[in-house]
This record gives C-alpha cells, structure tokens and sequence, in this order.
C-alpha cells in the first residue's frame, strides 16, 4: 500500500510564546487537491512551512510519501515542488534559463532536463515564451512559468501558498485550469492556501483553520451539506405571528436576521408548501443555498468562541 503524500500528526509550531499551529493532524492521498482556509494568522503559512521543509515544528511528525522531513529532510524534499507568494523567478534571466538552472540545482541528467522543460512548457501552453526574459512576461505568465519549475525534477506534492494573489481574473482562470491539468494528466497531489473561496471549490478536501487550529474539514459538498442551511427566507407583514403559523404546521423557522428563515433540505420544491402555511402576507420570499462563505464563517466563528 502505497504511503499518503503527506501525514501531519499533532503538529505544533511555536514562535517564541505564540503557537501559531497548534496540535493539528492533516493528511492527503496522493493525487488529491486539499485547500487551506482561514484569516490571517490562523496557522496556514506556519503549516505550510513546516511541511515544505523550510521549518521544523516544536513537536509532532512530518512524513512526505513516507519520508519523515526530521530524519530524511533530502528525501523528502525531493518529492516536494514549491511555489510560494513571493515571485522568485530570475528576472533578467529568460524562462528557459530559469528553469535550466532549477534543474541543476536538483541534480537532473542534461538530456531529461530538456524533455522535461519541452514537455511542461507545451503542456501549459508557454513554448513561446521559453526565450523570453522574466521582466517582459505578465503576472499571470510569469506564476505559470513558476508552476512549470516546481514540476520540473517530478515531484509529487506541489504546495502552493496564495498561488494567484495579485493575478486578475482571467489570470486566475488560466493558472487554475493548469493545476487542475497536473493533478488530471500527471497525478500531482496539490496543498494551497488561499482566500479565494471560489479557488476552496476545486477541491477535493478543505481545512478550515482558525487560531492554529482545524475549525472544520471535508469535502465541498459536505461541508455545506453539514451546516444545514438551506433554507427559504421570508419577509412577512406580521413575521411573528408567521413564524408561529410555520411551527406549528411542522417546520423549523429561525428567527433574529430581520426575516424568517425556513430551514429546510431541497428548500426549491418546498417553496409553494411554506408559503401556503404562513398565513399573513408575504412581502418577499427567496430560497438560499449554503456557500463556502457560510462554511467559511460558522467554522472561524466557532473557532474563535471555544478559545474565549
């Protein structure tokens, strides 16, 4: 059976008097994207450096298909393809010379070196721009060049910080439909921070952190599927006598957001049946979905509330 990409167990990470990740346990497949959510300071980058290597942690264990990052750092490294905020490229340097001297840096036999850039520059659409210097390529072609480094000795875990902060929306695209391409056509397993909550979608796990802690993690779907918060929301003349007319005909109703909140699973198909039993006039009436951002709030929240 072959090991996980990575295995976190009870992971501290400490900063003179301040943990910043505190006992957390995260492991991945291979072959999976996981996104890491959480507000500023909330432990992801700490993480993310202890697990790139760049760190160790004042206790727990950090294994990279296998390798513990503690007794085998060099082996563990070499499964590991790195792209973090800052842009690290050579700017006076072309891509093709940015990439060629990554490789040297890693070891790589001359003849794989020039198959491997020639296959990930075709693969990402960049073979154009393998003579061009760094300075002269935008922000978006610029991070996808970085993508192409960080795969070029074939590592299996790509860990991404905040991978398109900065890049404008068509940049974002681009970039995504890349990672989504490596992990389809190559079986690269991808960890990222981000905060765009549209970026959490694509993947296939999310961990929500929050004070150096796991607020909440799971795949998309259930994460909104466990905070049961679909509902169809009212606006009434009399919202109390509503909400009482609703109880007692067997829905759960939430009051206190200003409106009635009629919880309920398939909250579309219920519409016509809750309006039927409200009895008093309805002002407006609309049907929510929960999002990543509803996800998003109850697990920073609840974070923020156990640690008062």
């Amino acid at each position: 059976m072959s090991p996980n990409a990575f295995d976190l167990a009870d992971v501290v990470v400490q900063y003179g008097r301040t943990v910043a990740v505190d006992s957390v346990s995260l492991s991945s497949a291979p072959g999976r994207l996981t996104a890491l959510l959480g507000p500023n300071g909330a432990g992801k980058s700490s993480l993310l450096t202890v697990l790139s290597t760049a760190a160790r942690p004042k206790s727990g264990t950090v294994r990279i298909f296998g390798s513990d990052v503690r007794t085998a750092p060099m082996r563990a490294r070499a499964q590991l393809g790195l792209v973090f905020q800052e842009r690290t490229l050579d700017k006076e340097l072309t891509v093709e010379q940015n990439l060629w001297f990554h490789a040297r840096l890693f070891g790589m036999r001359r003849a794989d070196t020039a198959a491997q850039i020639d296959r990930l520059l075709a693969m990402l659409e960049l073979t154009d721009h393998r003579r061009t210097a760094v300075e002269k390529l935008s922000g978006g072609t610029a991070r996808r060049v970085e993508l192409v480094r960080a795969l070029l000795h074939r590592p299996g875990l790509l860990i991404l910080d905040e991978p398109t902060t900065g890049l404008d929306p068509q940049s974002r695209r681009v970039v995504w439909r890349d990672l989504l391409r490596m992990r389809d056509e190559l079986g690269v397993t991808t960890l990222y921070s981000t905060h765009y909550m549209d970026e959490a979608e694509y993947a296939d796990e999310i961990v929500i952190m929050a004070k150096g802690r796991i607020g909440r993690s799971g795949s998309p779907i259930d994460l909104k599927d466990s905070l049961r918060a679909a509902c169809v929301r009212l606006r009434t003349h009399d919202d109390a006598l509503a909400a009482e007319y609703l109880r007692t005909a067997g829905f759960e109703v939430v009051t206190g957001f200003g409106e009635l909140e009629v919880r309920c699973a398939e909250p579309d198909r219920r519409v016509a049946d809750i309006v039927a039993h409200v009895g008093v006039a309805v002002v407006s009436v609309s049907v929510h979905q929960p999002s990543m951002d509803d996800v998003y709030l109850a697990a920073t929240t609840l974070a923020k509330e156990n640690l008062r």
